[in-house]
């Protein structure tokens, strides 16, 4: 299976070693979702800093695939190619 590469940021790098990239094998449905089950897979932390338990997009989770905002392509049935690069960013806040 071809691989995507997921841009991890530093809020969320505990939860994979710290890494600050993963290579994730692209599942065949190859959509944003897909690649989101395979690197949330065995990681329930990781999978609800970035969706809701509805499974949509937290709202201060954005992703990026190739550059793109998902928000303004499919959300998260954006089509996810091969060598494709998904960055995801937290947004900070606070007071």
């Amino acid at each position: 299976m071809p691989a995507v590469t997921v841009l991890i940021p530093t809020l969320l790098r505990p939860y994979l070693d710290g890494r600050s990239e993963i290579g994730v094998d692209l599942p065949a449905r190859g959509d944003l979702s897909s690649v989101l089950d395979t690197l949330c897979e065995g990681r329930p932390l990781l999978e609800q800093r970035i969706r809701a338990e509805t499974g949509a997009l937290r709202r201060y989770v954005n992703i990026f695939v190739d550059g793109e905002d998902v928000r303004r392509l499919g959300g998260l049935d954006t089509e996810v190619l091969p060598g494709a690069t998904v960055m995801i960013i937290q947004s900070v806040a606070g007071g």
